[in-house]
């Protein structure tokens, strides 16, 4: 299935049915962003700006929010 042939598909949804889907297409691409988060997280793509905002919090360049 192409990407028009799901836009067409999604365009005829009903009101009920595209709030389905909508609630159903949050969920999931939620969850695929968990796991692209959690991937970078375990190959370590965020340790050099968690190192660095430590740094900068002992050293007193961080506000409180």
């Amino acid at each position: 299935m192409s990407v028009e042939d799901l836009e067409s598909a999604v365009s005829h949804l009903s009101a009920v049915e595209f709030a389905r889907f909508r609630k159903w297409f949050e969920e999931f691409a939620g969850d695929q962003w968990d796991r692209e988060i959690e991937s970078d997280i375990t190959a370590g793509r965020f340790d050099a700006a968690g190192k660095q905002a430590d740094q900068d919090f002992e050293a007193g360049r961080c506000t409180p929010l």
